[in-house]
């Protein structure tokens, strides 16, 4: 099995899992032994290795600002990692491939709870829709492998992620791990009050990615079907009561501020999980606990190597 990408933060979970589960012949790269990007060594890796599965998780991820920001560089990146891997996978005939997208693929105002079947009924949400973009082609181009190729690969819309070895960095990373990362810092620093962008009211799913990585592997086993499959928890809470259990966790009394001026995004991102559901998964982990795992995670990795 390769798992590409693992080294962040869903990969590395995938990783975990496999172990846990006593998987041994698992191959791995980082980015500075294999470029995805670049063709010819991916082609040339997948000729040595061949591999009977592949978990796509290797993408060029952000929060809302860098979204903004890079919209060029989201949408080549992911597209080139999505092709170069796919392509050199039919070609050596790769029999299961798995790829994973976002649920950020659904339009800007879909019914919610979001069913799969949304997809491309709609505009995108503006703040990322490259990458947006480029997700929905990894999606067509899995369906249109198996539909040339006849290979059982499929695709997974995970929602919202977070977890042990997510992106903390203040410019990059997702609502999440930057609530964490800031009320934490206002805590060690008695600052009186920490702001957060936008109003606090859009309604957003939180998923723990130790769960993601549990149902990647229920679904290698057990799913079969060209149309995404959803994975989340099935429930929201507003990005207000986000702060507010976040700023908790992380031992922050102060006064929390909305800086309106600063973009929502999509009003709300739920997810209809019925599909998985009726599969026999669920999500275990909550919110709460999670966060948590995840504060303690972060903690210790602010700690000094002795």
């Amino acid at each position: 099995m390769y798992v590409a990408g693992h080294r962040g933060l869903v990969g590395s979970a995938v990783c975990r899992r496999l172990a846990a589960e006593g998987f041994r012949d698992v191959v791995t790269r980082t980015s500075t032994e294999l470029d995805l990007r670049e063709r010819a060594p991916v082609e040339r890796f997948f000729d040595e290795v061949r591999p009977d599965v592949v978990v796509l998780a290797a993408a060029r991820v952000g929060g809302i600002g860098a979204n903004s920001t890079y919209p060029a560089q989201f949408l080549s990146d992911n597209l080139r990692i999505q092709v170069n891997v796919m392509d050199a996978a039919a070609r050596v005939g790769t029999p299961r491939l798995l790829l994973l997208g976002s649920s950020c693929i659904y339009p800007k105002f879909a019914e919610q709870p979001i069913r799969e079947d949304s997809l491309l009924t709609g505009a995108l949400e503006p703040t990322n829709d490259a990458y947006a973009i480029a997700k929905i082609a990894g999606i067509l181009q899995v369906q249109a492998v198996r539909r040339q190729h006849g290979l059982p690969w499929i695709s997974a819309m995970p929602t919202n992620l977070y977890g042990p070895h997510d992106n903390f960095d203040p410019e990059a990373s997702h609502v999440l791990p930057a609530m964490l990362r800031r009320f934490h810092e206002a805590a060690r620093d008695e600052a009186p009050v920490v702001t957060c962008w936008g109003s606090g009211t859009p309604r957003r799913e939180f998923l723990h990615v130790d769960d993601l990585a549990e149902a990647c592997l229920f679904l290698l086993r057990h799913y079969d079907d060209p149309a995404p499959v959803n994975v989340g928890t099935g429930t929201d809470v507003t990005v207000r009561e986000l702060a507010e259990l976040v700023a908790g966790i992380a031992g922050y009394r102060g006064r929390i501020e909305w800086d309106a001026t600063k973009p929502d995004g999509t009003p709300r991102k739920l997810l209809d999980v019925s599909r998985l559901r009726d599969l026999g998964w669920s999500a275990r982990t909550g919110l709460a606990d999670g966060v948590r795992d995840t504060f303690d995670w972060y903690l210790r990795a602010l700690e000094p190597a002795v």
